[in-house]
């Protein structure tokens, strides 16, 4: 799968209270009536039990000069929102990160096991679009995009 370049995303909520996130490379559009995207997360993930729990969650699609947040939020046992440079709360309380070319809000949808994975759903309750340039994700490397080739 190195092979395949891939957005990078970070999802995000906060349930009690407690702002969580994790980097996902496996982001996509599900549906667009209703609005559904998805994403996938390791079973053994410590970071899946409490955006599980979560009544809302965020995708901050990121920006291509994003790649130290990306890294520092697939970080396993450090606090990950110590190394955000910035975010706000945005609908449901939910951390939206400063510097992303775009933010869907999103209330959980469906959950499957498939694999060794979760598979995550979600629909889409409300986004902002700043614009930007993306992050992408392509032979264990972060990059980014340039019309007509990749960087």
């Amino acid at each position: 799968m190195a092979a395949h370049a891939a957005g990078v995303a970070i999802v995000t909520a906060r349930p009690g209270g407690v702002p969580v996130g994790l980097t996902v490379t496996s982001f996509t559009s599900v549906s667009l009536a209703p609005p559904l995207v998805s994403f996938y997360v390791d079973h053994a993930s410590a970071t899946w039990p409490a955006l599980r729990e979560a009544d809302c969650f965020a995708v901050n699609i990121l920006a291509e000069d994003q790649h130290e947040l990306a890294a520092n939020f697939a970080r396993k046992g450090i606090d990950r929102f110590a190394t955000c440079p910035g975010w706000r709360a945005g609908v449901s309380g939910v951390p939206l990160l400063d510097g992303s070319i775009a933010h869907l809000v999103c209330r959980p949808h469906a959950v499957a096991d498939i694999g060794d994975h979760v598979l995550a759903v979600g629909r889409v309750v409300a986004t902002e679009l700043p614009g930007g340039r993306p992050l992408l994700y392509h032979q264990a490397t972060f990059g980014s995009f340039v019309a007509g080739q990749c960087e």
